[in-house]
């Protein structure tokens, strides 16, 4: 294990995280290789009256894989991967980021849901519940779970599986890092690729009105392969925008389709009929696709999230007009389709509810100052507020900062809640890792 503090030369690089508007300095980050390691650092934290944070991608927006005067448990050394060619069974440390656990299951054409953005770790996007493209073909990274091995605040290592500790299994399907510091995850990957057909296409901001109600419709009307996400951006300065776009809103739509590559570009062909300026859906490997829409470092971020049952007119004109309002030039808008798998049989055997919703809104505020960061923070609260109207109360956890016990409360429903403290109070009754989204242990 390596100890790393304040004066150290590798203290900044160790304590940064990815959001740069988060500027804590820990005590100490102890950086684990092992279980034992991570049990060993447990023990110096608790004997020594630390607040701990667990870090592995460091993606919390929130900031919740960090503090100030504590100890930071980081396992992003581990880094193992091990996939089994014939049954698609995938084991991987709680370091791995997704852009690493794609490219070695697409080694045997396997996925699982993995990260919007490949920078993000496997650890809290999973424990999460872990919405990425593929969701609406193989539900969330959890509902992918075969067993999760952790430590918990004793040091214990325990495995949670269907036959081993199942209520810690279910619990771990979204309730986050609520209940130890998990070190390994095995998942069953599901057949894909290693080619799709995916990419996405761009159209201007003027046509934002209609491109958006269009959107919507084909969208409820793809199959439950096609993954699909709308975003209001401003168009980069790349080669493949034409000049009179480049710098000015426009309107984006990212597409993939889970299956075979000819079946892929037949579902493409209506949103194609809508007759996008730039056209970059085609056969592409999975995981180049997968990390081509990475947020970029170093910038001051900000997000949240709503669920939405159904998107009428009006409530697209919200939308459009958040999306002419974007704050700076690297913040977005995201209206991603929900449905198929997201809300099937999985469903029921997790804490998150709400899953039947048919959209996600999530206004990303990024920003590359800390001065644009706080029009950002602005502008992501205002949109929430216009568009509470059309929303269900539901909210997907990964997506927000820190809003509240209520908004916690909303991912699980009253009943999941107490069910999940009751769970917290068996493996965590002093509340040890409250760094997080944090359920509060049953009878505290």
């Amino acid at each position: 294990m390596k100890w790393i503090k304040p004066g150290s030369p590798e203290y900044e690089p160790a304590r940064k995280v990815f959001n740069a508007m988060i500027d804590r300095r820990p005590a100490v980050i102890a950086q684990c290789s092992t279980d034992a390691e991570v049990a060993e650092a447990l023990r110096y934290g608790r004997g020594n009256s630390l607040p701990i944070a667990v870090r592995a991608g460091g993606h919390s927006v929130a900031g919740m894989s960090t503090n100030d005067g504590g100890l930071v448990v980081d396992v992003r050394p581990m880094k193992s991967i091990d996939v089994d060619p014939e049954s698609g069974i995938i084991t991987a440390g709680a370091g791995v980021t997704w852009g690493e656990f794609d490219r070695a299951t697409q080694a045997h054409a396997f996925a699982v849901t993995g990260g919007r953005a490949s920078t993000t770790g496997i650890a809290g996007f999973t424990l999460g519940g872990g919405s990425g493209w593929l969701e609406r073909s193989f539900g969330f990274a959890c509902d992918s779970l075969v067993s999760v091995n952790l430590v918990t605040a004793d040091g214990e290592r325990v495995t949670a599986s269907a036959r081993e500790n199942p209520e810690l299994f279910w619990a771990l399907h979204g309730g986050g890092g609520n209940f130890g510091v998990a070190t390994s995850f095995t998942f069953q990957g599901h057949r894909l690729g290693p080619v799709v057909h995916a990419g996405m296409w761009l159209w201007p901001g003027e046509e934002a009105t209609d491109v958006t109600r269009a959107f919507r419709d084909l969208a409820l009307a793809a199959p439950d392969g096609v993954g699909l996400a709308l975003l209001y951006v401003t168009a980069p300065s790349e080669p493949f925008v034409p000049e009179r776009m480049k710098g000015k809103m426009a309107v984006l739509v990212v597409y993939v389709y889970a299956g075979d590559t000819e079946e892929g570009s037949e579902h493409a062909r209506p949103f194609r009929e809508l007759g996008p300026a730039v056209d970059l859906v085609g056969d592409t490997q999975y995981a180049a696709f997968q990390s081509s829409l990475d947020d970029p470092p170093d910038h001051y971020n900000y997000w949240s999230a709503d669920y939405h049952d159904e998107l009428p007119d009006e409530a697209l004109d919200l939308f459009v007009e958040s999306g002419r309002n974007l704050p700076d030039a690297t913040s977005q808008q995201l209206i991603a389709r929900w449905g198929g798998a997201v809300g099937g049989n999985a469903a029921a055997a997790t804490p998150l509810i709400n899953r039947n919703a048919a959209w996600v809104s999530h206004p990303y505020g990024i920003s590359p100052t800390p001065e644009e960061g706080e029009r950002a923070k602005a502008w992501v609260r205002d949109f929430r507020g216009k568009i509470a109207p059309y929303a269900t109360g539901g909210v997907w956890l990964n997506f927000i900062g820190h809003e509240g016990q209520e908004r916690i409360r909303a991912a699980f429903g009253n009943g999941n809640y107490a069910r999940l403290a009751r769970v917290k109070r068996d493996f965590d009754p002093q509340n040890v890792f409250r760094g997080n989204q944090n359920i509060l242990p049953a009878g505290s």
